[in-house]
Parts: C-alpha cells; structure tokens; sequence
C-alpha cells in the first residue's frame, strides 16, 4: 500500500468512528426527544399524568363513551378494567377501576403506562388519581383492584365521541426465578 492509501484509510475509519459515536449518541437522546415532541403536538396518547385538583364545568348536554382496554407485556399476570366501557359528560369525574392477579409463584414488580386515543383526546383526558403513578407490587397470587379517577375536559373538540384509555404493564426488573 501506498502512503497515500494508508491516510485515506484512517481518514475513512476516523469518519466511520465518529458517525457511530454521533448514532449511539443520538438514540440516547430519542427518548427525551420524543417525550418533549409528543408533549408538544399531542400525538401517541401521552397523558400529562397526575392532574391537579381543576374543576371543570360540567356539559351535561354532552355525552362521550369512554372505552378500557388493558394488557400485560412481559410478566405473569392477569389485568383487565371491571367495566369495558362508560358514558361520561366533559368536566364530570369519574372512576373506573381494573383489576390485576400476579399469577406466578413469586413477588413482581410493574408499572401501567397509559395511552389515550385518539391522539388527539390525550391533551383534554387528566387523570387525578391512577395506579399508573407509581410501581405495583404484587405478591405470588394476589389480585388487586386499582382505581383510575379521570375528568375530560369539556373543551375537547366537539367531533370526539369515543375515547379510549388503555394500559398496558410492564414488568419492572429483572427476576429469572419468576416461575408461573
């Protein structure tokens, strides 16, 4: 090889370092950059989470169904909402509660995320007490009802008349002696 080969090869090399550095780089930084997009336009169901205590008034000439749907990813356990769905009026608070069972042989830890759609309804739905708050611990075959307190706020668009809740939980550390 040619001393001028040599060089441009370590340029190439360099070059293909840094660009590696600049992706891992950059999916570390996806993360907060798609939270701050999501919070920003409203899109992808992201609730704001914990809703401080607003009173609202009440739109008792309109009606929404709000629909509930839940399902588990990667742990043991049996989780679904106690009623499927309900009518709600904008501003009214209501509850809903779902109900968990830890179905293997040993303690789990896990936490609900919870997705709002449309998309565009996730921006007017706050939750003002929810079990998605904090991490859940069950105990080998415990079953545990969680209540979900919510309000949709009456300035939601006029066109939305479904609106669904749904949680999906996730199984929090690691534990290979998890057994079903």
């Amino acid at each position: 090889m040619t001393q001028q080969n040599t060089k441009a090869n370590q340029r190439v090399i360099w070059i293909s370092l840094i660009v590696v550095i600049g992706m891992f780089g950059f999916g570390f930084a996806l993360v907060p950059l798609y939270n701050v997009f999501c919070q920003i336009t409203g899109i992808n169901g992201k609730t704001e989470g914990s809703a401080s205590v607003k009173t609202y008034q009440v739109d008792k000439n309109r009606t929404i169904i709000v629909e509930f749907t839940a399902t588990v990813n990667g742990l043991p356990w049996k989780f679904k909402p106690l009623k499927t769905k309900m009518t709600v009026h904008p501003g009214e608070l209501s509850k809903v509660s779902y109900t968990a069972t830890n179905l293997s042989s040993t303690d789990i830890v896990g936490q609900a995320i919870p997705s709002v759609t449309p998309g565009l309804a996730a921006s007017f739905f706050s939750k003002t007490e929810c079990f998605c708050f904090t991490n859940q611990t069950l105990k080998a075959g415990e079953t545990r009802e969680m209540p979900v307190h919510f309000v949709i706020d009456p300035l939601i668009p006029k066109d939305v008349s479904i609106v669904t809740l749904s949680y999906t939980f996730f199984k929090i550390g690691e534990n290979s002696s998890d057994k079903v």
